[in-house]
């Protein structure tokens, strides 16, 4: 947990170098952004503090990575959201900065009697092959041998996946493609793929996904963890790259990111998918903003800044009790001092 006083002073020090562009925001301000569904909860509860706090309304639309970064593109928003990180390249070719505000994890959900939320314990290359269509029932020996005591039923698996552009997909697929060969040579990463299982079925949105898997016995999908909890979709223990089973939450998350050098790449691109740590959950994701260095519109940018600012200063909170990882302060510091400095103030 952070220090008040060390946020306090922190807090001082950042409004100067952001020059006040807080004041710019005023209570007949309304925030447009769009992308990822992941943080949609977090941000949510973020923009209800702030225009309580302010009278500044955020109207954020969740409509999956690949739909955000095309609004911030076509430039109908003033920022994009996106798991799936921007090039560095493509950002420099579009004139437009990246950060990550929350860190978040997918998890691997099911359906199966009998079992509750974390009770099925699984491996990366055993899940890669779920996903594949080589293990095609839940009665598979390699299942039964890393649940033992457990009965596993004759249950075929039917896999569910994202029919939308997602960077939950993204984050899911980047992980299988770290985990297993087989899936990173024929299928790969990406926010949108070729789901190669004879029983793959396609839900839009977190929510599409998660009704079909509700409703399919046998079924194997995956979604952000703060949307599972949420729903009481019981999700899967998970091997790590230390080889302990791991269950997900805001601690696991944040050991998956701690260490993290963010400016190594451009953009800030950095994964955190099967990463080293004793108890780092293997499917964390940061969730990255899209702004333009050059705004069609300066006062809405300064907007969409202020807000950041406020809830990386005032939201630590809420968002672990969403189950969230907030952005440590010395990297929100970075992140005024590097990064939104590029941005066109006035």
């Amino acid at each position: 947990m952070k220090r008040t006083f060390l946020k306090t002073v922190a807090a001082t020090a950042a409004l100067a170098m952001t020059g006040g562009f807080t004041k710019l925001a005023t209570a007949s301000t309304i925030i447009t952004g769009a992308g990822a569904s992941l943080p949609f909860p977090i941000y949510s509860r973020w923009a209800e503090a702030y225009q309580a706090a302010t009278g500044v309304r955020l109207n954020y639309q969740s409509i999956g990575s690949s739909a955000g970064i095309r609004q911030i593109r076509a430039r109908t928003v003033t920022f994009g959201a996106t798991d799936a990180p921007v090039s560095g390249a493509d950002l420099e070719r579009d004139g437009m900065v990246q950060f990550p505000a929350i860190i978040a994890g997918t998890v691997p959900m099911f359906n199966l009697e009998g079992f509750r939320p974390g009770e099925v314990r699984i491996t990366g290359p055993v899940l890669a092959d779920m996903f594949l269509g080589r293990i095609v029932n839940w009665s598979d020996p390699r299942i039964a041998a890393l649940n033992p005591g457990r009965t596993f039923p004759n249950q075929a698996i039917t896999v569910v996946h994202r029919a939308d552009g997602s960077g939950t997909t993204f984050n899911f697929t980047e992980y299988l493609t770290a985990v297993s060969p087989d899936w990173a040579s024929t299928v790969g990463r990406g926010a949108s793929v070729r789901w190669p299982a004879a029983s793959s079925i396609g839900g839009r949105g977190n929510e599409g996904l998660a009704a079909i898997v509700a409703r399919t016995r046998g079924a194997v999908g995956y979604v952000e963890f703060s949307f599972a909890r949420r729903n009481n979709i019981p999700h899967m223990q998970l091997q790590n790259a230390a080889g302990n089973f791991v269950q997900p939450d805001d601690r696991t998350f944040s050991a998956a990111a701690a260490g993290v050098d963010w400016f190594s790449v451009p953009g800030m691109g950095v994964s955190i998918v099967n990463a080293a740590g004793a108890n780092a959950w293997p499917i964390a994701t940061a969730s990255f903003i899209l702004m333009y260095r050059q705004p069609a519109n300066v006062a809405e940018s300064n907007a969409v800044l202020a807000f950041f600012d406020w809830a990386f200063r005032n939201g630590d909170q809420m968002a672990i009790e969403l189950d969230f990882v907030p952005i440590p302060d010395t990297l929100a510091d970075a992140i005024r001092a590097r990064v939104w400095n590029l941005i066109q103030r006035t």
